[in-house]
């Protein structure tokens, strides 16, 4: 017997929780943990699973719980723990704080291995003796793909697909699109024993939760129970406007069903289908929409409207003849200030080059002719005037180095004490101590971040004031900058001001996003209670919006109008 089947000859009742975690347990995470053995220990049938928790729900404590005690049963294990680079601080902080004994965890990281014999030398003692790898998606990526045909490469390539006997991949819908090598890779490694860790599992289209499915079970629509659920609802689904060509309805098709006909206005449709997609999901997703989330202060999300300066309406109205993707750079960057018009993407490799050059653009502009960084200033000082901290979330690193180079003069603020920028160039030295100091610093006032470098297992909730720079038309991207803050350790209702200009391109791209929001809330956040209204945004009047900033006549000049979302976790008497 190899070493995966020793390891799991035992009986899945034997893993149990460690009682030091299990005082620490919420329901969920108990029930959580109860699912990971069901799938994972399972020595007949067993497989992988995905645990869609809401963020800020402690996944991370549960799945570093559910690591100690696998290793505690089946001490041949080697768990893999791969993750976006920029969380790796946080999965070790929190193994150092929940540990239960001494176990190695390893890295190329903290090594510095990176060339192919320092990752060997890395894997090799990971392999050897009872220990946890953490890797990276990009650097798993690179090694399963390298064609090189030196030993090395081949070893390591080979020690990644052979040795895991328990894989976790947190913000697993990183690989959830078919077309990337990251998924094909993923699905390279041996063990059925791979758990997906999301907050935000519905990213952009229903098919795309179905890959992610299909990685930890693979053919999981070709299952015979799969297949008489999925026939069941093909039996009532409208299929008009479907150009089928032949009998058999492809797994792409059947994909797209499901999202034609949850967005009509048909209850009845979208009940059956929501019914039968959580029957057919149910032994694979366990989903926890957040409810712990309720004890906190509340969370009121707004989107807004701006109306532009006319410098900024007259420079969007000459981008229409540009192709799609720079025409939606240039808006965003017009939409924050029309100065930026040309700037190019931050100088990563030489910082002094971009800060002289931010320096002599913002030099003596006008702010009003911005109506986002105008909206931004405002809000900055009514929220230093009553003690307030903001973050600045943005997907261009041009925007928020503009912004911070801005208020630095404009305010006299320093970076470093008053104003904190993290982006995908900052090193884990440098983004742990931005966090630190942002949440425990009085003098702290905003935190800039870039939402590839901003993601799930950072805290920032030393901030109670959300801005979304831009639109992005995925909207699991903005549910995982609000989590940044509305988080457990939150001790304010968290305002979140997502900012649209008016009249642009990013209304549309707004409308997009909106649609996808829908459906995932239908899929996981639906039950019979909820009406319509619940998954619609509800206009509301400025100068009666429960929110002093929005009501003060600063920030009013400027908005259009103002829309906000039905938040299922919200404590109103506290607003």
């Amino acid at each position: 017997m190899n070493a995966l089947g020793t390891i799991l000859s035992v009986a899945p009742d034997t893993l149990s929780m460690h009682p030091q975690h299990s005082e620490q347990m919420k329901p969920h995470q108990v029930e959580g943990f109860n699912f990971l053995i069901k799938n994972l220990a399972d020595e007949d049938n067993p497989g992988g699973c995905i645990l869609a928790h809401a963020p800020g729900s402690g996944k991370t404590f549960l799945l570093i719980s559910f690591v100690h005690s696998f290793l505690a049963r089946y001490p041949a294990g080697r768990p893999l723990i791969m993750l976006p680079k920029g969380i790796l601080g946080t999965w070790k902080s929190e193994f150092l704080c929940w540990q239960v004994e001494n176990i190695p965890l390893y890295d190329f990281y903290s090594s510095k291995a990176s060339s192919r014999p320092e990752q060997l030398k890395v894997l090799k003692l990971w392999e050897e003796s009872k220990s946890i790898l953490l890797l990276g998606y990009q650097q798993f990526a690179h090694i399963i793909s390298d064609n090189s045909s030196d030993r090395e490469t081949i070893m390591c390539k080979e020690k990644l697909l052979r040795v895991p006997s328990l894989v976790i991949l947190d913000e697993g819908h990183t690989s959830r699109n078919d077309q990337t090598d990251l998924l094909n890779a993923l699905e390279t490694i041996r063990t059925p024993r791979k758990v997906v860790l999301s907050g935000t599992l519905f990213q952009n289209h229903v098919g795309e939760v179905f890959n992610i499915l299909n990685l930890v079970r693979p053919r999981f629509l070709k299952m015979q129970r799969s297949r008489a659920i999925m026939k069941g609802i093909l039996t009532k689904v409208d299929m008009s406007g479907m150009a089928m060509r032949s009998k058999t309805i492809s797994e792409k098709v059947f994909y797209e069903l499901i999202e034609e006909n949850l967005q009509k206005d048909s209850k009845t449709m979208r009940v059956m289908i929501i019914q039968n997609l959580r029957k057919l999901t149910e032994n694979i997703i366990h989903y926890y929409q957040g409810e712990i989330l309720k004890e906190l202060p509340g969370l009121v999300d707004f989107t807004v409207l701006l109306n532009m300066s006319s410098k900024q309406e007259d420079i969007i109205k000459g981008l229409a003849g540009l192709k799609r993707f720079e025409a939606h750079a240039k808006c965003n960057a017009v939409s924050l200030h029309p100065c930026l018009k040309d700037v190019k993407i931050v100088d990563k490799k030489n910082r002094n080059i971009s800060k002289r050059m931010m320096d002599s653009i913002v030099c003596g502009i006008d702010i009003s002719d911005g109506v986002k960084a105008k909206f931004i200033h405002n809000l900055l000082s009514l929220s230093e005037a009553v003690g307030e901290k903001v973050l600045v979330f943005s997907q261009y690193v041009r925007s928020l180095h503009f912004l911070e180079t801005l208020f630095t003069k404009m305010k006299g603020w320093k970076p470093g004490v008053n104003t904190f920028l993290m982006d995908g160039s900052s090193t884990q030295e440098q983004r742990e101590q931005a966090i630190e100091r942002f949440n425990n610093s009085p003098d702290a006032k905003v935190f800039f971040g870039s939402i590839k470098a901003c993601g799930e297992g950072i805290s920032l909730v030393g901030a109670s004031r959300i801005v979304i720079l831009d639109v992005h038309e995925n909207p699991a991207v903005m549910r995982q900058e609000i989590g940044r803050a509305f988080r457990p350790g939150q001790s304010r209702v968290v305002y979140c001001y997502r900012l649209v200009a008016s009249g642009s391109s990013e209304e549309e791209d707004h409308h997009t996003a909106f649609k996808k929001e829908r459906v995932s809330k239908l899929w996981f956040e639906w039950d019979e209670l909820c009406s319509n209204e619940d998954f619609e945004l509800a206009k509301v009047d400025v100068s009666d919006c429960k929110d002093m900033f929005l009501e003060s006549p600063a920030l009013q000049a400027d908005i259009k109008s103002l829309f906000k979302r039905y938040v299922l976790v919200i404590n109103m008497d506290l607003i």
